[in-house]
């Protein structure tokens, strides 16, 4: 079953603003990459790279809040209205293809689905509602993926 979470866009003060969450709501960051954490094939500019790219702070049953800092050098518009999306986390590639294509009809991608330097299978579209949505499946990692087969040859054995 997919899972969804908040994904919010700040201009240049995400960090400060998951910090205050985390001031709120307590927790640890799942996860926190900047734009310099890049690989270098996508250019950042100087003053962006100590920018937040996306940040996690989960909150309760599974909720996580997520965000990025939107920066116009990077060809990112912040205008009031875009400043949130909300993240689809799926369990398979075909979820992922089927939530994004229903999603799509009549709206925008702007993001195609493809495999990202993060370890998912992602992508992003606006629907026809004007509403933004992030689909994607995290890939499992080596010791997960070795496990659910060790799994799943003691269920069948």
């Amino acid at each position: 079953m997919a899972t969804f979470h908040p994904y919010l866009n700040f201009n240049g003060n995400t960090e400060e603003a998951f910090n205050f969450y985390k001031s709120v709501f307590g927790g640890e960051f799942s996860a926190l990459m900047r734009n310099k954490d890049l690989p270098a094939e996508y250019p950042v500019p100087e003053a962006a790279k100590e920018l937040i790219m996306h940040i996690s702070l989960p909150l309760s049953n599974g909720v996580i809040l997520m965000g990025t800092d939107a920066t116009e050098s990077m060809g990112q518009k912040l205008i009031p209205g875009n400043n949130f999306a909300i993240s689809i986390g799926t369990e398979s590639e075909a979820e992922t293809d089927k939530l994004f294509n229903l999603l799509s009809t009549g709206g925008h991608v702007t993001m195609q689905l493809d495999k990202t330097f993060w370890g998912s299978y992602f992508g992003m579209l606006t629907d026809q509602f004007g509403i933004q949505w992030m689909v994607s499946y995290d890939y499992p990692k080596d010791g997960e993926a070795h496990q659910e087969s060790a799994n799943s040859q003691q269920a069948t054995a």
